[in-house]
């Protein structure tokens, strides 16, 4: 039924040329061909979304449906709305924010922090609709937006190496590192090597095609009974590849979530919200603006791509889509330019993308039984390794810049919280900027959020 309307709606929309195909130099084959590869490369989300979200409650076969059919739907409004070939999917960093930081850290249910998502997605969807996206990502220094970056980067990196076993908890040095002999951490480090061969050979969907060989190295561990002391954490063979029996219970979940959310102290709702809303922002607006780059969009007069505030109104409402669905929060993926980078220029690109990953709902006991921890830590880690490429553009020769990234990156690491760093990197580039003198280039709105930030560091914890 859902592929027949899909089916109708496109034959609408083909009929009167509104994807600009001949104008934009493609044709269905080409955008089909892209809109898989783009669903294969960032198709590791079903299995990393259910392992890391079921650490804060939320049951595992439920998150992979509602992953898959947030990011089935968001996928297609956002082809629909945009025409941009740009997927979305729950997002890596903001599953993490969600998991290790929300619900472990501060101690609220998965129903509160997805209520906390729903009022941030609302916000989001209100920023890019009035036109305050510009004012409000100059007003932020750009270092900072690079460094909260990376360090996401970097946490969900330690998040993959400690679900392994790959580094464990030590009194004496906080962390140190495991026993690498065991099946766990080893079959996680052979995934780790698989996967960063195949990316710096530019193989096509490196990430999903190193899950899938990880997987089957697994498989034969446990068959040869190596990791038999951690049977949960290794891979199996699936004692049923499809199925239709979908687990509902995180739709709508996020209602139930606004007493416990609104009965908390005041700065830690701000927070949790203003968390959410910040890694989203900044993280929607780097990928659409360089993969509408990288797909050779137009530009105004005003130096804005083509379409790229209907892209930022697909995005938001994606986001709105997953937090009703039970997902943590829908973005696009910079995975998307493996499509483009096959000649996909079109909306069609994203919905194909969509319809697959429908499509993936089906299989659920497979994925589920063959991605796990030890599997799916080779994309946490190749994940990170990316988003710490963004350390490049940062100015290191400014001590101001270099010593709030420090902080944003260590204490986010230290703490296992993204909104601790984030917290510690503006208070810190607050403090550094009056020493230097350069106080008065802050926008006031940086002023603010540092104030707000040491309240919340001293009072609101």
């Amino acid at each position: 039924m859902i592929i027949g309307f899909l089916s109708f709606i496109l034959g609408v929309y083909m009929e009167n040329d509104y994807f600009k195909m001949k104008l934009r130099n493609t044709d269905i084959k080409t955008e089909f061909l892209a809109g898989l590869t783009t669903f294969l490369a960032m198709s590791y989300i079903l299995g990393v979304n259910p392992t890391m979200l079921s650490e804060g409650g939320m049951p595992a076969t439920a998150i992979f449906f509602s992953s898959a059919l947030a990011a089935g739907i968001a996928c297609i409004v956002m082809g629909l709305i945009s025409n941009y070939p740009i997927g979305l999917a729950p997002g890596m960093g903001l599953n993490a924010l969600l998991t290790y930081t929300v619900i472990i850290s501060m101690g609220y249910s998965w129903q509160a922090g997805l209520a906390a998502i729903f009022i941030a997605s609302i916000l989001f969807f209100l920023i890019t609709i009035s036109g305050l996206r510009e004012s409000i990502l100059h007003a932020i220094p750009n270092d900072l937006k690079l460094a909260i970056g990376a360090g996401i980067g970097f946490f969900i990196a330690v998040v993959g190496l400690k679900n392994s076993g790959i580094v464990v908890a030590n009194q004496a040095n906080i962390i140190a590192l495991g026993n690498l002999t065991g099946a766990v951490p080893l079959l996680a480090l052979i995934g780790i090597a698989i996967t960063l061969i195949l990316y710096v050979r530019k193989i096509p969907a490196a990430v999903f095609v190193g899950l899938i060989i990880t997987s089957i190295i697994g498989v034969i561990f446990t068959l040869l009974g190596f990791g038999a002391n951690t049977p949960t954490l290794m891979p199996a063979v699936p004692h049923q590849v499809v199925s239709v029996d979908f687990d509902y219970s995180l739709i709508g979940g996020f209602l139930s979530g606004f007493g416990e959310l609104f009965s908390s102290q005041v700065i830690n709702i701000i927070m949790v919200i203003f968390s959410f809303l910040l890694v989203n922002f900044f993280d929607a607006t780097g990928t659409l603006v360089g993969l509408g780059n990288q797909a050779g969009f137009s530009k105004d007069e005003n130096g804005e791509l083509e379409g790229i505030d209907k892209a930022f109104i697909g995005d938001s409402v994606g986001g709105l889509i997953g937090t009703v669905l039970g997902s943590s929060p829908v973005t696009a993926y910079v995975e998307s330019a493996t499509g483009i980078g096959l000649g996909g220029r079109t909306g069609l690109t994203a919905i194909f993308t969509g319809i697959f990953f429908l499509i993936a709902m089906f299989f659920a006991p497979a994925i589920l039984s063959l991605f796990t921890s030890p599997v799916t830590t080779s994309c946490l880690v190749v994940v990170g390794i990316l988003m710490m490429a963004q350390l490049k553009d940062i100015d290191w020769s400014n001590l101001v810049t270099i010593s709030s990234t420090f902080a944003t990156i260590l204490m986010m690491v230290l703490t296992s919280s993204i909104t601790l760093g984030i917290a510690f990197g503006f208070v810190t580039y607050a403090v550094t900027s009056i020493a230097s003198g350069k106080a008065k280039e802050l926008h006031w709105s940086v002023w603010i959020l540092a104030i707000i930030f040491v309240f919340y560091l001293f009072f609101g914890l």
